[in-house]
């Protein structure tokens, strides 16, 4: 399956879940789910011991996540498979210290003390350091340091955690991938549905004929989802922020073509952070923007702010545009609380939900044609506006597209 396709991440998805709910859960299932008929080591011994020690981590992972659930409702317990399988399927071989990488990539931040009576929390530390020993003593070393490096710390700034993750590990293969994996899993997984809400929707037909046919009469609210989800477009939109904060800066330090599964994964969450714009997009213009003047009004403007070159970075809030300050205004705060208020207006703002969607579309796209594309403005120490010059937009060799 290609790795951004929503349609088939959301049937394995049924697939897991299914094998999750069971009265006794086959883990030999949930093994095969992640590496299929791959071996893990050359000898029949050794790949056997491997793959045990892979079922007795879901072991663990089920008891230490129990009762807690993702945030559309599906066990978390799925978040930490679905990365591995989404991991193992970007790669050409399947490798132990990886695999386990992605399965308790969350280990530190989702597993508290204070969650268990303290017989359970024993019998976790337990489980763990079980498997922990049984590692060669170099490969128990590699994997707790990529935990620790995966692990954001409390007082860390998303950028800052990015940016910690790349610069103390160098930039490893298994750091790098295994953080674009969970990010591909989180951007798929906004989604509570049979099959992609674009299927049936032809989206650049969509926008033409908004732009160019004047006797069209919209999508019509028929064209596109009803969704029971809890996230709604600004919140769908941060996701895709937090997407351009990763990609800029894993872009910067050059780590995303350090080798097949690395360029793979970084062009899988780039597409699927596009077409969740686009999805985004559309339901703007089938629910809440019907009007195909207004609507081609916003893309015009949208097109003029991508022209002018402000597209290219990190903008302030500007009275001439409407996507002037969108990243710097809308995406940051000084605590949860503040961001959540800002993007609250985000969602209540239609026309600027039509213009950001459409914004995003163009930047992922501009990710995906250009290598040398990030973000201007995006850095380890957070996001800092930079000054417009029409004179340097067209040529600038690290051009990039944000707000």
């Amino acid at each position: 399956m290609a790795l951004f396709d929503l349609t088939e991440f959301l049937k394995l998805s049924s697939v897991l879940n299914y094998n999750l709910s069971a009265t006794s859960i086959n883990r030999y299932n949930l093994l095969q789910f992640i590496i299929g008929d791959r071996r893990l080591e050359r000898s029949k011994e050794r790949d056997r011991e491997a793959k045990v020690l892979i079922m007795e981590t879901f072991s663990f992972l089920f008891q230490a996540y129990r009762e807690k659930r993702r945030r559309l409702g599906p066990m978390a317990v799925i978040h930490p498979i679905r990365t591995a399988a989404l991991l193992t399927r970007s790669q050409d071989s399947a490798q132990l210290l990886q695999i386990l990488t992605a399965l308790l990539h969350d280990l530190l931040e989702d597993i508290k003390t204070v969650d268990f009576d303290p017989v359970t929390w024993r019998h976790l530390e337990a489980q763990i350091f079980d498997v922990l020993h049984r590692l060669d003593a170099d490969e128990e070393e590699k994997l707790i340091d990529n935990l620790k490096h995966l692990t954001k710390v409390t007082g860390e700034t998303y950028y800052q955690y990015i940016g910690r993750l790349l610069e103390s590990t160098g930039g490893t293969d298994v750091t790098v991938q295994v953080k674009l994996a969970d990010r591909l899993d989180n951007t798929l997984d906004l989604w509570i549905e049979l099959e992609d809400p674009l299927e049936g929707t032809d989206f650049y037909e969509s926008v033409f004929q908004t732009l160019f046919v004047g006797n069209y009469p919209g999508i019509g609210q028929g064209a596109m989802y009803s969704s029971g989800s809890s996230l709604n477009g600004a919140r769908r939109l941060y996701q895709l922020f937090k997407n351009s904060v990763l990609l800029s800066l894993i872009r910067k330090k050059g780590l995303w073509k350090k080798n097949h599964a690395s360029k793979k994964l970084f062009n899988a969450v780039a597409t699927a952070s596009l077409r969740e714009a686009q999805r985004t997009l559309i339901g703007q213009m089938g629910r809440q923007i019907t009007d195909p003047a207004l609507l081609r009004k916003l893309f015009l403007e949208v097109m003029e702010y991508g022209y002018s070159g402000r597209v290219d970075l990190v903008t302030r809030p500007n009275d001439a545009f409407m996507l002037d300050g969108l990243f710097s205004g809308y995406f940051v705060g000084p605590s949860k609380k503040d961001r959540d208020l800002n993007l609250e207006r985000l969602y209540g703002n239609k026309e600027l939900m039509v213009e950001a969607s459409l914004a995003f579309v163009t930047v992922f796209l501009s990710f995906l044609n250009d290598e040398r594309f990030f973000v201007r403005g995006i850095s380890a120490d957070g996001i800092e506006p930079r000054p417009f010059q029409p004179e340097s937009a067209s040529s600038d060799t690290s051009r990039s597209s944000a707000k």
